[in-house]
């Protein structure tokens, strides 16, 4: 038991890591299975045009799919285009706390579909078809007679024969594409370590106060939603009962849109105010009040 404690320890503590880890290996497995069974180079003048839809379309795809399965992106957006009256407390000060917010989501979101692009180039089948309609790979390769050259190399993904007669041109193309997705492998971790590091060394507080922050966040996120469910079954009870007794509903108390709004926006810690949530700062400013 303490060895599967320990485990799901550890997974709470990188979940992140361990998440973006899943996504990118099933988006790998997708991309294997979608290039082996769907796609079909064309070997003609559409060959730039076909690949490019079949590399970025389902990237971009993916890229949307992140943006709605995360629950950040509907927590950022509901209401806030009509919500501004009803607010007193708002984390938005400067756009540096916006985009505390936004840019981790934004790079959560793009996991998936920089995983695509990245596996379709280490498969080179895409830029393969991609490069033979290129014009750029035309004039490098087909110096002499080009439009013979040309409809030779448009067909090299389809043709075996013919694709012997230009094995060093297809072993470059196999080459120039992982070298491309083997370069942007490396720059997409080397961005994910250089914004962490900046992100870390710009915190306002120490490690382990962000630690506590981190771990208060996820605790009162479970029990709100555990109070959430137990304040809705007693709402829909006296709702229920009331209509089908026939009596009048007991008291029943429900915070109000303006209190729901102002808890209900993004927060990011500071070192301003000992605060740890929007909730935690609406409990101690309203006890406040009622001291």
């Amino acid at each position: 038991m303490d060895g599967l404690q320990k485990i799901l320890d550890f997974c709470m503590r990188h979940q992140t890591i361990l998440g973006c880890s899943i996504v990118s290996l099933l988006t790998a497995a997708s991309e294997y299975i979608f290039s082996s069974v769907v796609f079909r180079c064309p070997c003609n003048s559409k060959n730039m045009l076909y690949d490019s839809s079949f590399l970025l379309a389902p990237a971009f795809v993916l890229l949307v799919l992140s943006f709605m399965v995360n629950a950040s992106t509907w927590h950022l957006l509901t209401g806030t285009c009509s919500a501004k009256k009803h607010r007193e407390y708002s984390p938005w000060g400067t756009s540096a706390c916006f985009c505390q917010v936004l840019l981790p989501m934004i790079a959560k979101a793009s996991v998936a579909p920089l995983t695509w692009i990245a596996v379709a180039l280490l498969g080179a089948d895409f830029y393969e078809c991609a490069a033979t309609g290129s014009i750029l790979i035309e004039r490098f390769y087909c110096k002499d007679n080009r439009t013979a050259c040309r409809n030779q190399l448009l067909k090299v993904p389809c043709d075996e024969k013919l694709s012997a007669n230009f094995t060093g041109e297809r072993l470059s193309l196999h080459a120039q594409s992982q070298l491309i997705g083997w370069f942007l492998i490396a720059s997409i971790m080397t961005g994910v370590l250089i914004s962490t590091c900046v992100r870390r060394c710009c915190s306002p507080v120490s490690y382990l106060q962000f630690r506590l922050y981190e771990i208060y966040s996820k605790i009162e996120e479970e029990l709100f939603e555990t109070k959430s469910k137990d304040h809705a079954k007693q709402l829909a009870e006296r709702n229920a009962n009331s209509f089908f007794e026939r009596r009048k509903p007991e008291e029943f108390h429900t915070p109000s849109t303006k209190d729901w709004h102002n808890i209900s926006t993004m927060y990011t810690i500071n070192s301003e105010e000992p605060y740890y949530s929007l909730l935690h700062q609406y409990v101690n400013n309203k006890s406040g009040d009622s001291s």
